[in-house]
């Protein structure tokens, strides 16, 4: 094994580029010049401002070679160096494993086959997503406990409970507002954390959690490979985007396995504008799980305008598309033990980075009523939303929204628990909501994943859109007469 470390080279032009480029390279750093040479032709971002910091001159005559280099390949040259690794890894594993040939079950070979196959493979896919999310995580989570928690808890219980304290206790109203009442941190920051978004980002955890434990993610992404080629991504993708269902930003964040740098836009883009995370869908599927025929509506448009808008951006951005391996891991049955673990560590992810942003959401909302400024928001979205056909409260889950998505869609739930949107007005409020600019927390990483400028575009792209998306479909609904 030593030997293989000690002796390995990649392919002739390879060397031959990592000579060129090491005798370029004129400081000293941290690691190898050989390592820095190999994650230049990789296009690693960091090394290259690292090498730009120390030789500036040194840094044209690098991206030559790598240009070079990359015209003698066919596919992108980090996908050559991964390729070759891979060869060595198989050889040392080879060398130092003895394995006894397993027999697979033949259930889970038979089952295994028939996920990639497109002619089971989303008969399969339409049942995880109808068990698993719409009938588990919609209706028990987002529907029953959800109920219990802030129904009969909250809105009988603790909050009347809060609010007579703070009125016996705290005479000056603004602080009672802050603490309590309408937008109060503990009656409507902890209410939405704890009592709406918690249990449906918990059984969403867990679900994802039992399908990532099973080894089914990699069969969707051969499934979806050739769907997501038109628009120009590859099955790959199936990994973030499967990730921005539960938490946006961390799902923006690992766009950066993908392979190019157009792939890594486009999937950058569509997770902001079509994607909801774990919150924001819970309570969508909370929202619309009465209405069967609203719900289906709602998923068939979202879908349209995932693969419309992600078509079109793939003609518009520049590039080729990369080719698409993975490994493909046996189907199994899930483990309790994992499946608890991971979401145990997500769901305290959310306490520790989401909680706190639900009571300052409050705080911002406080701030606004006290200075006008969130009446002023209030003036200007309210047009819109009557273009929409939607109430005049509904603008403040958009303005929520602002602050939050998940926030604003909890907003909706409590209207929607009044009674006061329809079976058509839920759906166009849902599609908006959905298309609605990013949270706080997944612009920030939009900036650092992909830039200022191109995060800012983005946003401004979306929120029209996502306005103008809501009216067009208020228009066919209402012209079709479907709800």
């Amino acid at each position: 094994m030593e030997n293989l470390l000690h002796d390995f080279r990649y392919n002739e032009n390879l060397e031959e580029a990592i000579r060129r480029i090491e005798g370029l390279l004129k400081s000293a750093y941290r690691i190898s010049k050989r390592q820095i040479a190999l994650l230049l032709l990789q296009g690693d971002e960091q090394i290259e401002q690292l090498v730009d910091a120390s030789e500036p001159d040194s840094l044209q005559g690098i991206k030559q070679v790598v240009k070079e280099t990359r015209e003698k390949f066919d596919q992108p040259l980090s996908y050559v160096i991964a390729l070759e690794r891979q060869e060595l890894a198989s050889r040392i594993a080879a060398d130092v494993i003895t394995q006894k040939p397993k027999k697979a079950s033949r259930v889970s070979e038979v089952l295994s086959r028939l996920t990639i196959q497109p002619l089971t493979g989303i008969p399969i896919l339409l049942l995880v997503l109808y068990l698993g999310f719409y009938k588990f995580v919609g209706e028990l989570g987002a529907g029953t406990v959800v109920d219990f928690l802030e129904g009969t808890l909250f809105e009988e219980y603790i909050n009347p409970w809060i609010n007579g304290l703070v009125e016996a206790h705290i005479p000056w109203k603004p602080l009672q507002e802050l603490i309590a009442m309408e937008y109060g941190v503990l009656t409507l920051g902890l209410r939405y954390a704890v009592a709406i978004i918690l249990p449906i980002v918990g059984f969403f955890f867990l679900v994802f959690s039992v399908i990532e434990d099973s080894g089914y993610l990699p069969r969707l992404a051969l499934l979806v490979d050739r769907v997501f080629k038109k628009i120009g991504l590859s099955g790959r993708a199936v990994i973030p985007m499967t990730l921005g269902f539960g938490c946006g930003t961390m799902a923006t964040m690992v766009s950066r396995t993908l392979e190019t740098k157009r792939e890594k836009f486009i999937a950058t883009f569509l997770l902001a504008l079509a994607i909801p995370c774990s919150a924001q869908l819970g309570v969508i599927m909370a929202l619309l799980s009465s209405h069967p025929g609203a719900m289906l509506i709602w998923l068939l448009f979202m879908v349209v305008i995932f693969l419309f808008i992600g078509f079109l951006t793939a003609k518009v951005v520049p590039g080729t598309p990369s080719n698409f391996y993975m490994e493909v891991p046996p189907l199994r049955m899930p483990k309790l033990g994992n499946v608890l673990a991971k979401t145990f560590s997500r769901m305290q992810w959310y306490f520790v980075e989401i909680l706190p942003l639900f009571l300052l959401g409050s705080i911002i909302i406080w701030l606004g009523n006290l200075t006008g400024v969130f009446n002023m928001l209030l003036s200007l979205v309210e047009p819109i939303v009557r273009l929409m056909d939607l109430p005049p409260e509904a603008a403040e889950s958009f303005v929520f929204g602002f602050f939050r998505r998940d926030y604003g869609a909890a907003g909706l739930y409590d209207l929607s628990s009044t009674g006061a949107l329809s079976p058509r007005q839920l759906v166009v409020a849902a599609a908006s909501l959905t298309l609605f600019v990013p949270c706080v927390a997944q612009f920030t990483m939009m900036i650092k994943e992909r830039g200022l400028k191109t995060a800012a575009g983005m946003a401004a792209i979306i929120f029209p859109f996502a306005f103008l998306a809501g009216i067009l479909l208020n228009a066919l609904l209402k012209f079709t007469g479907v709800l």
